[in-house]
């Protein structure tokens, strides 16, 4: 079986597209689900005593999304910080899950900057493309 999806942080932080979502509780008994898809009307996946946290970056936005990029970000590290399994993801798990990836690892003081979160994860996750609109969020929160 081959997994779509990839741990930002191994067995703790699960990252990938909407058709993944499924696995990744089912496989890693993920037990937060944080959905950055502005698009979604319910969880990507079922699972007992599952949580979904809905944050909705539009994936083409052309405003700064700071507020709701930082509530994501926020949405995974509290739910690590808790000691809980948490995935989060977007539609084809590449620009808002990249820009959430970065936030992460910035916020978990794993990456000093940017650049440095971009390369890590990147690395884990080679699809991860992020589009200016997104970095500038990153950078507003970040600088």
């Amino acid at each position: 079986m081959s997994k779509n999806y990839h741990a930002l942080i191994p067995g703790q932080i699960f990252m990938g597209g909407a058709n993944d979502v499924q696995s990744i509780v089912d496989n890693e008994g993920v037990e937060v689900i944080v959905d950055l898809r502005e698009e979604s009307e319910q969880c990507a996946a079922a699972g007992e005593g599952l949580k979904w946290i809905k944050v909705p970056l539009g994936d083409e936005a052309n405003e700064p999304q700071e507020q709701l990029l930082q509530n994501a970000i926020e949405a995974v590290v509290d739910a690590y910080k808790e000691g809980k399994k948490v995935a989060f993801h977007c539609g084809g798990g590449k620009g808002r899950t990249g820009t959430v990836a970065y936030g992460t690892l910035l916020e978990l003081g794993l990456a000093d900057t940017i650049e440095d979160a971009e390369q890590q994860a990147q690395s884990i996750r080679s699809v991860l493309n992020i589009k200016p609109a997104q970095r500038k969020a990153l950078e507003a929160i970040y600088s």
